[in-house]
């Protein structure tokens, strides 16, 4: 063997560095989590009418896993998007190319119904038609490459809030009180807004029920009138006047 050959198979062996090995690793973790049955599309044409076909051995099989991607259960959907996205991806390149990249970029977003694909669809349009337009005329009209890029990020934020069901969430990271002043750390709950007449009636029940209780109160506490004794005579007292005694008046008139 001469040593040119020596040298050339010294160069072809390459050894794996840490970061390299690291890399691979997260490389197989995220494709282990992402591992699931898949289906591409195959566009064969018939003359020059493009037909587009599952890329599975099993036709079925093949629709029922793009139905899934796609989040729905309607075939009726699934021709219309498909179709969309034919229509959407076959500009400047191949056809088969684009539509299995717009796939991509719908079945990695995962959409969870009809209108988060419709919307996936959407952004995978809106990144292809942004990306074309950066090659051929972003120079000759920023102002217009920079709509798409904003819609794009549009259809992002409004894609997160379908998902959140529109709540919305305000993180404090520092909170600045005055000497004197008060702050409440927490959940704050506003009562809602009530009108005049609401407000009006609720003040009256609550002025009829204190009246209510403050009688019942003055009942319990005032005790029942007391009923004289007749069995009790009153005698007069050792210092009183005879004047007053009805017996010396009765002996005076006898006299």
């Amino acid at each position: 063997m001469s040593e040119r050959t020596k040298t050339t198979e010294e160069k072809a062996v390459h050894k794996i560095t840490a970061a390299e090995c690291a890399a691979l690793q997260k490389h197989l973790a995220r494709h282990k989590a992402k591992a699931k049955p898949s289906v591409r599309f195959k566009v064969s044409k018939n003359g020059s009418i493009p037909q587009i076909e599952f890329d599975h051995p099993d036709k079925l099989v093949g629709g029922a896993l793009l139905m899934d991607a796609l989040a729905t259960a309607d075939e009726d959907f699934l021709n219309g998007i498909v179709d969309q996205i034919a229509s959407a991806s076959a500009h400047g390149q191949d056809i088969e190319r684009g539509l299995n990249f717009m796939l991509s970029v719908i079945k990695g977003i995962e959409p969870r119904d009809q209108l988060e694909a419709m919307l996936a669809a959407q952004m995978a349009a809106v990144h292809v038609a942004t990306m074309t337009f950066a090659r051929d005329l972003a120079p000759v009209n920023i102002s217009a490459f920079n709509k798409l890029t904003r819609t794009f990020a549009m259809q992002m934020e409004a894609l997160k809030r379908y998902r959140s069901g529109a709540e919305q969430k305000v993180t404090l990271q520092h909170v600045s009180v005055a000497e004197g002043g008060q702050a409440i750390v927490g959940n704050v709950t506003q009562a809602p807004r009530e009108n005049g007449q609401d407000k009006a009636a609720q003040g009256k029940a609550a002025q009829e029920k204190a009246a209510q209780e403050k009688a019942a109160q003055e009942k319990a506490v005032t005790p029942p009138p007391t009923r004289p004794d007749t069995n009790v005579v009153l005698m007069p007292s050792m210092g009183e006047s005879k004047e007053h005694d009805p017996l010396a008046v009765r002996r005076k008139s006898n006299k």
